[in-house]
């Protein structure tokens, strides 16, 4: 083997090794957001949640690419949720029946995302992404009906029966969920993105605000969180001025 071949050689092995490396160093990224935490359930009337209690948050994240479309995420969420019947006027009965509640929350999901335009920010400024994941949440849930009105009920409503029913039922602690979403990543730096999103939570309990039979037993309580924040990519990539290539 002469000379030039063994120089193309050390060039072609070099270029493997920095290429990979490049590669390598580009699969991790780290984020943190904050958000607003809205409660979704028997005390509020709007269909969207109780936008008149929404709760700050916070969120971290840690993602794992592994694909140039498919990425793992584990996020982390503290924040809490509150809701209250006493601050809707309509239906008017909400006053009367003034069932309120608060809970922390802390969250750690598992997601895989997807974006079809790739997760290689450089040269593009704008990707959509899409996720799903599993989790658990830990609550601790603190109900109050010490408000509640009965003269305003009739008695066919039995809602004195219904509270007591409700408060010997325990509240979840620890509560399985289903969080699914999107978002949007905007590439400041190829290294540094801005991302916001919304996260819906699916759960499997009426109980997260504490009341089932007294309120509305047919529908389960939800959650959701919409957020913005910042995202980082380990490692060095190419600015997007790349210089032309010349022979």
């Amino acid at each position: 083997m002469n000379k030039c071949s063994v120089g193309l050689l050390v060039l072609f092995v070099l270029t493997s090794v920095l290429v990979n490396a490049q590669k390598k160093s580009s699969k991790y990224e780290v984020g943190a957001a904050i958000g607003a935490f809205i409660y979704q359930g028997d005390l509020t009337p709007q269909r969207l949640g109780s936008y008149k209690t929404i709760r700050p948050g916070v969120m971290l994240q840690g993602t794992r690419i592994i694909s140039s479309n498919y990425a793992i995420r584990l996020n982390f969420s503290l924040a809490s949720l509150r809701g209250d019947d006493a601050k809707y006027s309509t239906p008017a009965y909400r006053q009367y029946r003034n069932f309120n509640f608060k809970t922390p929350l802390i969250e750690l999901s598992p997601q895989m995302m997807w974006s079809p335009s790739g997760w290689q920010e450089q040269g593009q400024r704008i990707s959509p992404y899409v996720f799903a994941g599993v989790g658990l949440s830990y609550l601790r849930v603190r109900r109050d009906a010490s408000g509640f009105d009965p003269s305003k009920f009739g008695l066919e409503e039995n809602l004195p029966s219904r509270i007591a029913h409700d408060f010997n039922r325990r509240t979840p602690t620890i509560l399985p969920v289903i969080p699914v979403g999107a978002g949007l990543r905007y590439a400041i730096t190829p290294s540094l993105m801005l991302n916001g999103e919304i996260n819906y939570r699916h759960t499997f309990s009426d109980y997260v605000d504490g009341f089932s039979i007294a309120a509305n037993p047919k529908q389960k309580d939800h959650y959701y969180s919409l957020s913005v924040g910042l995202i980082y990519r380990f490692g060095k990539k190419n600015s997007w001025d790349c210089p032309p290539v010349r022979n």
